[in-house]
């Protein structure tokens, strides 16, 4: 059969990539083939539109297998990830019923979000029934309580004869006060680290160090900047570790990263490979006794800053496509964020279905049965050493100024991450990264007022705004600004209509016609399309019957010169008069008095605030 099989590829000349790219530009018909084909990245690298054999042939990460250093295709032979669902821990009792049912139901990981510390007494009731040998247990409360939940977790796992299989952590990241509050932790980082060591040590499988970089594509990290300050803030761990004392292979056996994952589903593969390379490499410049101590723990969860609280549903395909990409770059557990959150406590249904998109992927996709199927793709190899170059460039920036801690308490890391979130934010009112349903195709006549629900921080951290010293990382999610337009509608007494004057030329008109009403449905206006009128009178007397606020014409360019003044004069300012496009006679319609065009290069919040501030009551 090979023999056969190589028979048949001798039938077919080689091609190489020189014809290939010839190919294309001659199907181009003379556009520019970089201008129109090659991808410029956020992370500052080009993404070309073919890749090929000789594109990877001289990178190292192709040559090792899943479970080799330097762990870029894996840190084990198998694919089988822990399914986590969090716990609001109110009542230990409650929250026990509530895990027993879960592992029912196919989760194998449990976060316990805990109100404070708690005693042995309270872990056994809290794990009581549940199979330590099968799911992995995970404590998260506030910082100062990180050592007493170990020392009672620890205990119970003890006697319960589970300590040698027990898998989970107990969150222990005091940096993260500086991220999100701006103020420096309030105890002896090192100090607490060294009795978390101790108390840890009967239990191989407990993690108590966490990189919790998730916050940071939560507040709207590009990829390789997520990795870059992930990396720091792991070597920040192993640097204050061993030089409390603590040997390098036990510290990095401590240290667990959650990471986020976002939309961009290739890249969030190469991602996590890249991941896994760059920590193996860190770690290892610390001499552990073994190569195993170079293995990164991965826990990955959907992110929050492209949730939506409108058309909430789409949150749905959002973290699938995320999931999928972790599943496939073979991450240790995944979180899956319910399409509720945004806007109200997460219920059953939600729940349930955010649960089930993993076991989607496992059971009916089988994901867990292979390991790095990206692996040899010429695209993702070249993906995975691209954004690795770009996160360990940053990675290095932030060691020559004193390491991740120093960068934090400084704030630069913050502002960074606020100019990222700005430039993000930016482009989602231009329209230049799409949110579907929100800057894109919304749904003209959901309204969200009602659903959503008050909440208000429960972490007992007792943080007051006035000890924030440095910046902290921004909280606004892509959606924020267009949901604050669209909500500032509904709560208006009265909810401006917009009308389609479509005349002219019939495809033209029509494609005009849709790109306004979307436009404006993000404001959350009254859409009036129309199929078209035989005379710009009609379509203006049309308008006003209709009481309408905003009058948008949609013709062709060359019309408008004829149409646009016309339909201005006899409107005579009883409604907001819009031209859709951007055509070549905008300077003689200004000079007419016309002054509101929309189009592809509008931006699109900026142009809907200015209406709701003309039209809002």
């Amino acid at each position: 059969m090979a023999e056969n099989r190589e028979k048949l590829f001798d039938q077919f000349p080689a091609v190489d990539t020189e014809t290939w790219k010839a190919k294309v530009v001659a199907d181009l018909k003379g556009a520019d083939f970089e201008k129109k084909l090659v991808w410029r990245t956020n992370e500052g690298f080009n993404v070309q539109p073919m890749y090929r054999a000789e594109d990877i042939e001289n990178l190292k990460t192709t040559d090792s297998l899943p479970g080799e250093y330097p762990f870029v295709r894996g840190t084990r032979l198998d694919n089988e990830w822990f399914v986590r669902q969090n716990i609001e821990v109110a009542d230990v009792a409650q929250a026990n019923a509530k895990a027993k049912d879960l592992t029912t139901k196919g989760v194998t990981s449990l976060g316990f979000k805990l109100q404070g510390a708690v005693t042995e007494a309270d872990v056994a009731t809290l794990l009581a029934d549940i199979d330590l040998e099968k799911v992995e247990v995970n404590f998260e409360a506030c910082q100062k309580h990180a050592l007493a939940n170990a020392e009672a977790l620890v205990a119970y796992v003890v006697k319960a004869g589970k300590a040698e299989t027990f898998k989970g952590s107990v969150k222990f990241d005091p940096f993260v006060r500086l991220l999100k509050k701006g103020a420096d932790f309030c105890g002896d980082v090192k100090a607490i680290a060294a009795k978390l060591v101790d108390v840890a040590a009967p239990v191989k499988g407990l993690r108590v160090f966490t990189v919790d970089s998730v916050l940071l594509s939560d507040a709207g990290a590009y990829i390789a900047q997520e990795l870059g300050y992930a990396l720091a803030w792991g070597a920040e761990w192993m640097a204050q570790l061993t030089e409390a004392g603590i040997d390098a292979t036990t510290a990095a056996s401590r240290i667990k990263f959650n990471m986020g994952i976002t939309s961009n589903y290739f890249m969030e593969i190469a991602k996590f490979r890249a991941a896994r390379m760059l920590w193996a490499q860190i770690v290892k410049a610390y001499n552990p006794t073994c190569d195993c101590a170079c293995k990164m723990n991965v826990h990955a969860a959907t992110t929050k800053f492209n949730q939506t609280i409108f058309d909430a549903h789409v949150n749905l395909l959002r973290t699938q496509t995320e999931t999928m990409s972790a599943a496939l770059a073979g991450v240790d557990s995944i979180s899956v964020l319910p399409f509720d959150a945004q806007f109200k406590t997460p219920d059953d249904f939600s729940e349930r279905i955010a649960r089930n998109q993993q076991l989607l992927l496992k059971e009916e996709s089988h994901l867990d049965k292979i390991t790095d199927p990206a692996g040899g793709s010429y695209y993702v190899e070249t993906l995975t050493a691209s954004i690795a170059d770009v996160a360990w460039k940053l990675f290095l920036e932030i060691e020559d100024k004193g390491g991740f801690y120093a960068a934090i308490k400084d704030g630069s890391i913050q502002s960074q991450l606020q100019e990222t979130s700005k430039k993000r934010l930016a482009d989602v009112a231009r329209r230049k990264e799409s949110l579907l349903g929100t800057n894109q195709f919304p749904n003209f006549t959901e309204v969200a007022g009602n659903k959503i629900e008050e909440c208000q921080c429960k972490c007992g951290c007792g943080h007051k705004e006035d000890e924030s010293k440095v910046a902290t990382i921004p909280t606004a999610r892509a959606a924020s600004d267009f949901e604050a337009l669209r909500l500032a509608t509904e709560h208006s007494a009265v909810r401006p209509k917009v009308f389609m004057l479509t005349i002219g030329n019939l495809a033209m008109r029509l494609a005009r016609a849709q790109f306004s009403s979307n436009f404006f449905a993000c404001a959350g206006y009254e859409i009036i399309d129309n199929l078209g009128f035989p005379t710009v009178k009609d379509g203006i007397d049309a308008a006003l019957e209709k009481n309408a606020d905003i009058v948008v014409i949609c013709s062709s360019d060359d019309e408008y010169a004829e149409y646009a003044p016309e339909a201005f004069r006899l409107l005579d300012g009883r409604a907001q008069f819009v031209v859709a496009g951007n055509p070549a006679c905008t300077d003689d319609l200004k000079a007419q008095g016309i002054e509101n065009f929309v189009h592809v290069r509008s931006n699109v919040l900026e142009t809907l605030q200015a209406f709701n501030a003309k039209l809002l009551k």
